[in-house]
Formats: structure tokens, C-alpha cells, sequence
């Protein structure tokens, strides 16, 4: 038996609430209750909201633990000459140098076009850059490892040449030494260094951050039918064996990024039950990474809207996440996500800044 805490009620101000609200990850959010889910292995016992004022009298060992990582400042990001602070949101732009992206599949095949989008982006407010070579819709297939090399590496070294942090999308060793070699400074994998033994390795030796993205089965496969007892806590444990996995293979949890894993292996009613509980993630002191950019889940709920036409339900995904503490953001539409955060920091700033007589 286990209780987890997710964070919940949350206010604008902290102002004349001492003691009642507590701070969200050393973020901008602040919170005044808290869900305890005791669970048995995977399964959901009980339930109940408690307030955050004398909550410490009711944990045990492992929930002050949890308690201390949700409300523990998250580190920047160090990727290179760039450090990327994460006591804010911060946007990860998205380009798929690949000819079969589910949202822009071909726009960014050619090296020189890729690196000049993601120069774009960058220089409208996207922190990082995360460059993948090989796609993982559903239904997509798996890329030789040379071809994905040639595909990411030019656009990379441009990139980097040109003082961008960038990541690498992949769940290859081979294609992340090349990365890393080209100046990538983050890895992002879909399969949380579990698709090649060796990935663990090649990102403990390179001493460079690490995303672990949760997923139910292959690109394949994974949208046939995916089924979930519940959810968000099947999410929770995955993820935290894939932490105590990074960790043995001698990856600092400092390093370690999560992401819940929006539409890998999940149903519209499991994404949004996902993101409904979001905040539950901060408990493993981990940054979490959000990306729900486009994807399916927005044209079912929008009368089968096309990828091309799911901005607004991006935006209010994002918005989303960020309510609940997320901290980067990983899109394909840079400007207007940067602007709809940059309304939300303004309301976030307004709030937490104390009044005058």
C-alpha cells in the first residue's frame, strides 16, 4: 500500500494565505489542497482531498519524500553555451525532419529548410529546438538508423552552429552519439531508453538530460486498442521504474525529464482523464515535459478536425498543462504558443505581485 499526492486547488495569489498554499515545483503555481490516492500496486483504493495547511501531519516516509520533490525548484536545463531556466514554461519547438510526420510530414525533409524553420523558431521565443528524424504516428514504420543519421545530423549542426539549444527525438544509441556529436544537448525518447539497450549508456556517458516519455506498445500498434485500468496511476508506476532504471545506469535524476506520453498507446478518454491529472507527475521532482500539439485527441473532440486545423485546441492543452505546473511545452505552432504563455506569465505575474496602498 502507497498514498500519492497530486497537487489541486490551486489559487492566483499567495498573498494572506501563510501556511495554506504551497509553492508548485519552485514555479509560478500555487496550490492550497492536495489529492491523496492510496494505491495497491497499480490499483486505486481510495481517494481524498486534504488541505495543504498541516498536511505534513499525515505522511509517512514516502510521502514526505514525494512532497519534498513537488515542491523542490526544478534546475535549468544546461544544453551547451544555452541554459534553459524552468521556474517557468518554456516552449519546445517541434521539427520533424522526416517525409511522414502525422501534422507537416515533407515540409521540413531538406536539411537547409529544417535548420531555417527551427532558426525561426527559436528566434519566436522556443527554447529548444527538438529535431527527430524518423516519425512514431501510429501506423508509422521503423526508420533505418543511417537513414535517420543523415536525416537529423545537418540540420542539428546548423542549427547548434548557430547558437540554438537543441534535442534529439529518437530511440536509437546510434542516432543519439551522432546527435550528440553534432551539438544536441538533450535527449527526447519516446520509448523512455527502452527501445535499445544501449540508449541508457550513450546518455550516462554524454552526461546530457534525458526525456522519458511513457507508451503503451509499439508505433505500430499502440492506437489499436489501448486499454488502461486506470490511467494516471499505470502512468505514475511506468514512469517511476523508468526513473530507478535511468538512475541505475547512472543517469542523475537531475537529468531526467518526464512525459506522460499524450496519444502513445492511449485512448481520447485516457489522454484527457491524463492531463485531468497532470500535476500528480511533479511528485517524481522530475521537470515535465507536455506535448499534445496536434494530435488526434483535438479532432475528435472538434468534429474530426484536420491536423492543420487544431491550433486552438493546442493552445487550450497547453494552457492546460501549464495551469498544472508543466514546463516545457513541445509544439508545432511557436508564435502563437509563445504568446499565449507570455498572456499567462503577464496574469501570473499580476497575481504574485503584492498590492499597494
Amino acid at each position: 500500500m502507497r498514498t500519492l499526492i497530486r497537487p489541486t486547488g490551486f489559487v492566483d495569489s499567495p498573498f494572506g494565505h501563510d501556511g495554506k498554499v504551497a509553492r508548485l515545483a519552485g514555479g509560478m503555481n500555487w496550490f492550497g489542497l492536495a489529492e491523496l490516492i492510496k494505491i495497491d500496486g497499480i490499483k486505486r483504493t481510495s481517494t481524498e482531498i486534504v488541505p495543504v495547511e498541516g498536511i505534513e501531519d499525515r505522511f509517512d516516509e514516502l510521502m514526505a519524500a514525494d512532497w519534498g520533490r513537488i515542491i523542490a525548484p526544478r534546475p535549468p536545463l544546461a544544453m551547451g553555451e544555452r541554459t534553459v531556466r524552468l521556474d517557468q514554461p518554456q516552449v519546445m519547438g517541434i521539427i520533424n525532419a522526416t517525409p511522414d510526420s502525422f501534422s507537416d510530414g515533407g515540409s521540413y525533409a531538406d536539411a537547409a529548410a529544417a535548420a531555417e524553420a527551427g532558426a525561426n523558431m527559436a528566434a519566436q521565443g522556443a527554447a529548444v529546438i527538438d529535431v527527430g528524424g524518423e516519425s512514431t504516428r501510429p501506423g508509422s514504420t521503423t526508420v533505418w538508423e543511417n537513414d535517420e543519421i543523415e536525416r537529423v545530423v545537418p540540420v542539428i549542426e546548423q542549427l547548434t552552429t548557430g547558437g540554438n539549444a537543441v534535442s534529439i527525438d529518437s530511440r536509437k544509441s546510434a542516432v543519439m552519439s551522432a546527435a550528440l556529436k553534432a551539438g544536441a544537448r538533450l535527449v527526447n525518447d519516446v520509448s523512455a531508453l527502452t527501445w535499445d539497450e544501449q540508449s541508457a549508456g550513450v546518455v550516462a556517458a554524454a552526461g546530457v538530460p534525458v526525456v522519458l516519455m511513457h507508451h503503451q506498445g509499439d508505433p505500430q500498434t499502440m492506437q489499436k486498442d489501448p486499454r488502461h485500468d486506470d490511467v494516471l496511476v499505470e502512468v505514475y508506476r511506468w514512469l517511476e521504474a523508468r526513473i530507478e532504471a535511468a538512475e541505475m545506469a547512472g543517469i542523475a535524476r537531475d537529468k531526467i525529464l518526464v512525459d506522460p506520453g499524450i496519444g502513445f498507446g492511449k485512448s481520447v478518454a485516457h489522454n484527457l482523464e491524463l492531463i485531468n491529472g497532470l500535476a500528480l507527475l511533479h511528485g517524481f521532482g522530475c521537470p515535465i515535459v507536455f506535448g499534445a500539439s496536434r494530435k488526434r485527441m483535438i479532432g475528435a473532440l472538434s468534429n474530426e478536425a484536420p491536423a492543420d486545423r487544431r491550433l486552438s485546441g493546442s493552445l487550450a492543452l497547453a494552457l492546460k498543462a501549464v495551469e498544472q505546473g508543466a514546463q516545457l511545452i513541445r509544439v508545432h505552432d511557436v508564435p502563437e504558443t509563445v504568446q499565449a504563455l507570455k498572456l499567462w506569465r503577464g496574469l501570473r505575474d499580476a497575481a504574485l505581485t503584492p498590492r499597494t496602498a
